[in-house]
């Protein structure tokens, strides 16, 4: 398995928006910023990673209540 994949935290200011995985942290932050608001940023967590590590990670955040995709998704569901 490769390692090419980032966990990060999509930050305005010290809070935390999104947290999340990618391979390509420059094209994510520009998804967000479209999506979430303009003036955040990316804080890379970590080390680059395999994927299913990566995922295991982000499932983790997840349970300790810091917003995932999951999180998105239920959101907008409503």
């Amino acid at each position: 398995m490769s390692r090419d994949t980032y966990k990060y935290h999509f930050k305005k200011g010290n809070q935390i928006i999104h947290t999340g995985i990618t391979n390509d942290l420059e094209r994510r932050e520009q998804e967000h910023k479209r999506d979430l608001g303009g003036n955040g940023h990316i804080k890379k967590v970590g080390y680059v990673t395999t994927r299913d590590a990566a995922l295991k990670w982000e499932n983790g955040q997840a349970k300790r209540g810091k917003p995932t995709r999951k999180s998105l998704v239920r959101k907008s569901a409503k």
